[in-house]
């Protein structure tokens, strides 16, 4: 006799509950609402459908209150159709408190000392690993870094190559 009850029991799970639904529908509004706050150069870093950029577009064209409210919640649902992984990827990278933030921002700052160390042979392994890099703009910036830290000048082309590769690597 229980196991009918049983059997009865496992026809009616059908999947999450309504809670958790909503707690999911909830946690896809919270990170439209982050993708919302992001400038124009970060959204085109992220990997969103045509419908998404039309929605943050739209977004920012409301300007009450009560129907930016609404609108949070359809971009709430138009997130159900994205790749939440890769977007939660790469807000992590513009949140300046986030670990992969810290670990990128350390390897950018690793690559200039080294670029600026080496010279030559770091650029032509950065250009390895990142073939959009301009060469001849990486390498003036280069000597003219070495010949300010030689001549003990402020480091202004170290700081160039530092913006430059914040942009190769999409920070």
């Amino acid at each position: 006799m229980t196991d009918d009850i049983q059997e009865d029991y496992e026809e009616f799970d059908e999947g999450p509950s309504k809670t958790q639904i909503k707690r999911e529908m909830k946690g896809l509004q919270e990170m439209g609402a982050k993708l919302l706050k992001l400038n124009a150069d970060q959204i085109k870093q992220l990997p969103l459908s045509d419908e998404m950029l039309a929605a943050v577009a739209e977004f920012r064209r409301i300007r009450s209150h009560e129907a930016q409210r609404r609108h949070l919640q359809y971009v709430g649902k138009v997130m159900r159709n994205e790749d939440i992984d890769a977007i939660e990827k790469k807000l992590a990278l513009f949140d300046t408190t986030s670990d992969a933030y810290n670990r990128q921002f350390h390897m950018i700052e690793h690559w200039r000392d080294r670029l600026v160390a080496e010279g030559d042979p770091a650029l032509n392994a950065l250009i390895e690993e990142k073939p959009n890099t301009d060469r001849q703009m990486m390498r003036q910036l280069i000597r003219t870094a070495q010949k300010e830290l030689k001549d003990g000048k402020p480091p202004a082309a170290a700081r160039k190559i530092f913006q430059g590769l914040r942009e190769i690597f999409g920070l």
